[in-house]
C-alpha cells in the first residue's frame, strides 16, 4: 500500500507548553522532573495525534527541549571544554544560552528557514563518544505506547558541514570517521529494540555539494547502510538539483524528496531511483495554505504507476515544525479564511487523504478533495485578496525609487551636521525589557479590561522612564523600547492591509523563542501611519537623536507566511512601498536616525549559488526602495542577526545604508572577519553583547571586542551596540551591561584618540 509519512511535528504544543514549561524552569519555578514530565506528555500526544490521522511512518526523536542540532551535538559528546562537568539538560541549556562564565554557542539559521540551530564547536581535541541514546529512548518510549515510529536524526555530513571548526586548519569533515562510530552504535541499537526504518536527514543534499561533501556522503552510507535498520535519506528546502545522481547512487532503502520547492525533479528521481522507496514531500512544509490536493494526486498517481503502491510514501515536504500545530484553535477566523487554511494537525489529514486516493483513486477521500478544490477556487475569486491600486504603484516603481540622492561620503558629511555624535556612538537596536507588568497591561487591554486611555498614559509612562534610563547610562542615540508592539513583524502586520493574523499560530524559533507570523493573503499596503505617534512622542521627551524603529520589507516577507499565488519579490516590492511611506512619515515628523530592520536578509537566500542574484537583486531593491525617501541629512540604520554574511557582504554593501548593526559577539567578531577582504564603504555596530545569553559581560571584555573589531574596520566607521533587541532581558542586567557598552566605547575613544564627532 502507499504509506502516509511525516518527518516531524511540532515539538511546542498548541498552547506552547514547552515554552511556559521551559521558562519556569529557567526561573526555578519548576524542577527537572515537571519539566520532563511536560516533554513526555507532548511527544505521546503527538505520537497518538499521528496514528489517530492514518500516518503509518510515525517520526520519534524529532521533540527537543531546545533544539535537534545541539541535541545531535550532545548525543555524539562533542560538548566544548568550557561547559565540561555539565551533561543532560544542564549541558544543554549551557551550550545553548551560556552561563556567566562560559559563553553561548553560536546560534545561526537553519538553511533557508527562521528557526535557529546551535552550531557545532570543534577543535582537533575533539572526541566523540555515545551521551544520551535520545533516538533508542525515543523509540522505546513511543513503543512502549504501542505506537511504532522511526526515528529522525540529523545526517553525519549536513551535521559536520554546518559546525564550525575552532582550531585552525581543522576541516570538519575530516572528523567524519570518529562520527561514523557514534552513528554506527546508534543504528545498530535501533535495530537491536526492532525499528524497522530510521529517518537520516541529510538537507545538505539541496546546496551545492564540494567535493568533500560528495566524498563524505559516499563514505557515510557505505557504512550506515550495513548497519541494521532501513534508512530513509531525507532532504527537503529545495531539489537535488546535480546531486540527483549522487542520492540515487547512494546504497539506502528510501529517498525523500521536496516537490513543493522541485516539482521538476520528480520525473528523473522515477528513471533513477532503482529499487529504493521513494518518498513523495507533496503537502507544504513550510507554509499555510490548504494544499492543491487534486494537483498533488497527479504526481502521487505517477509514482505509483512507475514503481507500484509498495514502493511509495506521502509525506509533508519536510518537517512540520515550521508550521503552527491546529488550526482548530482558530476560532476567530471567518469560514472563508480557514478554508484557505491548513495548520500541522491539517496537513497529517491532507498527507492521509493523498496517500488514501493514490492508493484507491480519489474517491477514497471524497471530501477531503471536495474542500481542497473549493479552497482553492474561493482565493482565485476572492475580492480581498486583489487591489489594483496597490498593483498599479508596484509596476511604476522606477530605478530612480531605489537610490538616495547622493552618495554615502556626501550624506554622512550632512549628517554629521545635524547629529554631532562622539567617536563609537553608542546606541541599542530597538526594544527594551517587555516586563511582566508590560505584558500584562496589553492583555488587559487586548481583552477590554484596560481602556485605550489608560493604556496609552501606562505605555507613555514606560516610555519616559526608558529614555530617562538611557539619558542616566549615557547612550548617544536613544530608542523609544517598543512596549506598545507585540512582535517586530506582528505589529507592522497588524497595521498592514492584505494582512490578516492567528490568535494562537505559534512557531517555535529557537528554543523557549515562538513566534506567530503575520499571514500575507492579498495586496499589500499602507492605509495610515504605523509608528509616527509614539515615535514623535518619544523624541519630544530628549534632546538627544531619536531612533524611528521599522521592520522591512524582506523580513516582514520572510518571517510571514506568504501569499503563493504570486511571485514572493512582487509581494516585497509592495511592502516595501508601505514601509517607504511610514519613512516618508517619520521624517517628517522631524525624526533623523531611522532604522529599518532586515534581520532576514541572508535567511532568505536561496540554497543554490546560481540562484541567488536574482534574489539579492528584489531583495536589496526592496530596502532601497523603503529607505530611499529620505533627504541626505536623514541617516538610515539597519540591523541584521545570527546569520553568515560573508558570501552576502557585496549586496549588504549595495544596501545603502548608513549604518549597519549584526551579531558579532558570540563569534567573538570571528563574523567580522570578512571585512578583512571586503572594504565595506558605510559604517558598522558590530554587537558586543550577546542578548540571548544569561551572562552578563563587564567593560574589559566589551572593549576587547571592539578593539578586535576596530582592526579590521576604521574606528571613525565603528558604533557601539549589543547584538539584539532587548525585549527578552530584566531591566537589572539591561542596565548594568550597558553602562559595562558605555564604558568600554569611552575606552576606545580615549585610547584611539577620537575625541571628535565621528560623523563630522
Amino acid at each position: 500500500m502507499v504509506k502516509a509519512a511525516n518527518l516531524g511535528f511540532p515539538r511546542i504544543g498548541a498552547r506552547r507548553e514547552l515554552k511556559t514549561a521551559l521558562e519556569s524552569y529557567w526561573k526555578g519555578e519548576i524542577g527537572a522532573e515537571a519539566l520532563a514530565q511536560t516533554g513526555a506528555a507532548l511527544r505521546a500526544r503527538n505520537w497518538a495525534r499521528q496514528r489517530d490521522a492514518g500516518i503509518a511512518r510515525i517520526p520519534s526523536n524529532d521533540f527537543s527541549f531546545y533544539d535537534q542540532v545541539l541535541d545531535t551535538t550532545l548525543m555524539l559528546g562533542a560538548v566544548p571544554p568550557r561547559f565540561s562537568g555539565l551533561s543532560g539538560l544542564d549541558a544543554a541549556f549551557a551550550m545553548a544560552r551560556g552561563t556567566q562564565d562560559a559563553p553561548a554557542m553560536e546560534m545561526t539559521k537553519w538553511f533557508d528557514t527562521n528557526y535557529h540551530y546551535i552550531v557545532p564547536e570543534l577543535t582537533a581535541q575533539t572526541r566523540f563518544t555515545l551521551t544520551g541514546n535520545t533516538p533508542l529512548l525515543s523509540y522505546q518510549e513511543a513503543r512502549a505506547q504501542g505506537i511504532e515510529t522511526r526515528p529522525v536524526l540529523i545526517g553525519p555530513v549536513t551535521w559536520l558541514a554546518l559546525a564550525k571548526a575552532r582550531t585552525d586548519g581543522l576541516a570538519p569533515l575530516s572528523l567524519l570517521p570518529q562520527v561514523l562510530e557514534v552513528y554506527d552504535a546508534v543504528l545498530r541499537s535501533l535495530d537491536a529494540a526492532g525499528a524497522e526504518w530510521v529517518q537520516i536527514d541529510e538537507p545538505i543534499l539541496v546546496r551545492d555539494l564540494t567535493q568533500a561533501e560528495d566524498a563524505a556522503l559516499r563514505a557515510a552510507y557505505a557504512r550506515l547502510s550495513r548497519c541494521g535498520p532501513k534508512i530513509m535519506l531525507a532532504t527537503y528546502f529545495g531539489g537535488l538539483g546535480d546531486n540527483l545522481e549522487l542520492a540515487c547512487a547512494l546504497p539506502v532503502a528510501g529517498l525523500h524528496v521536496d516537490l513543493v520547492r522541485a516539482p521538476d525533479q520528480l520525473a528523473p528521481l522515477l528513471s533513477r531511483i532503482g529499487d529504493r522507496t521513494l518518498s513523495l514531500g507533496l503537502i507544504d512544509g513550510r507554509n499555510i495554505w490548504r494544499a492543491d490536493l487534486s494537483g498533488a494526486l497527479h504526481a502521487a498517481e505517477r509514482a505509483v504507476t512507475v514503481l507500484g503502491p509498495d514502493r511509495v510514501e506521502i509525506a509533508p515536504s519536510c518537517s512540520l515544525l515550521h508550521v503552527p500545530v491546529d488550526l482548530d484553535r482558530e476560532t476567530g477566523l471567518d469560514d472563508e479564511t480557514r478554508s484557505w487554511l491548513s495548520f500541522a494537525a491539517q496537513k497529517l489529514d491532507e498527507v492521509a487523504a493523498l496517500a488514501g486516493a493514490a492508493q484507491a483513486g480519489r474517491q477514497a477521500a471524497a471530501e477531503a478533495f471536495a474542500a481542497a478544490d473549493a479552497a482553492k477556487a474561493s482565493r482565485a475569486a476572492s475580492p480581498r485578496i486583489h487591489d489594483p491600486a496597490v498593483k498599479a504603484r508596484a509596476a511604476a516603481v522606477t530605478e530612480t525609487d531605489h537610490r538616495r540622492h547622493s552618495p554615502f561620503a556626501t550624506r554622512i558629511a550632512r549628517q554629521g551636521q545635524t547629529l554631532p555624535l562622539p567617536a563609537f556612538p553608542t546606541t541599542t537596536i530597538g526594544s527594551f525589557p517587555q516586563t511582566a507588568e508590560i505584558r500584562t497591561a496589553r492583555a488587559a487591554h487586548r481583552k477590554g479590561q484596560m481602556g485605550d486611555d489608560a493604556y496609552r498614559d501606562f505605555l507613555e509612562e514606560r516610555t519616559r522612564d526608558c529614555i530617562r534610563r538611557q539619558e542616566a547610562l549615557g547612550l548617544d542615540v536613544l530608542v523609544h523600547g517598543e512596549f506598545e508592539r507585540n512582535d517586530m513583524v506582528e505589529y507592522f502586520g497588524e497595521r498592514l492591509s492584505g494582512v490578516f493574523f492567528t490568535a494562537n499560530g505559534w512557531v517555535q524559533s529557537y528554543g523557549s523563542r515562538c513566534v506567530k507570523p503575520p499571514v500575507i493573503f492579498g495586496d499589500v499596503s499602507r492605509p495610515a501611519p504605523m509608528t509616527v505617534g509614539w515615535a514623535s512622542f518619544a523624541q519630544a521627551q530628549t534632546e538627544r537623536p531619536m531612533k524611528g524603529m521599522l521592520t522591512g520589507p524582506v523580513t516582514i516577507l520572510q518571517w510571514s507566511f506568504v501569499r503563493d499565488d504570486q511571485p514572493r519579490a512582487d509581494t516585497c516590492r509592495q511592502i516595501g512601498l508601505a514601509i517607504r511611506d511610514e519613512v516618508a512619515d517619520l521624517e517628517r515628523a522631524g525624526l533623523r536616525i531611522i532604522q529599518i530592520d532586515e534581520a532576514a536578509l541572508r535567511e532568505g537566500l536561496p540554497l543554490r549559488r546560481a540562484e541567488r542574484a536574482e534574489y539579492l537583486d528584489w531583495a536589496v531593491k526592496a530596502f532601497r526602495l523603503a529607505a530611499s525617501v529620505v533627504a541626505d541629512e536623514t541617516q538610515i540604520h539597519t540591523h541584521m542577526c545570527y546569520s553568515e554574511f560573508n558570501d552576502i557582504l557585496p549586496a549588504i554593501a549595495a544596501m545603502d545604508a548608513d549604518v549597519i548593526s549584526i551579531e558579532a559577539s558570540r563569534s567573538d567578531m570571528d563574523l567580522l572577519e570578512a571585512f578583512r577582504d571586503f572594504d565595506y564603504p558605510n559604517q558598522i555596530g558590530p554587537g558586543i553583547w550577546d542578548i540571548h545569553s544569561p551572562r552578563v559581560p563587564d567593560a574589559a571584555d566589551m572593549a576587547e571586542l571592539l578593539r578586535a573589531a576596530a582592526r579590521l574596520i576604521p574606528a571613525d566607521r565603528l558604533w557601539v551596540n549589543p547584538d539584539c533587541g532587548l525585549k527578552t532581558r530584566g531591566w537589572p542586567e539591561v542596565e548594568t551591561t550597558l553602562s559595562h557598552m558605555v564604558e568600554a566605547a569611552k575606552a576606545l575613544r580615549a585610547e584611539t584618540a577620537l575625541a571628535e564627532p565621528a560623523l563630522a
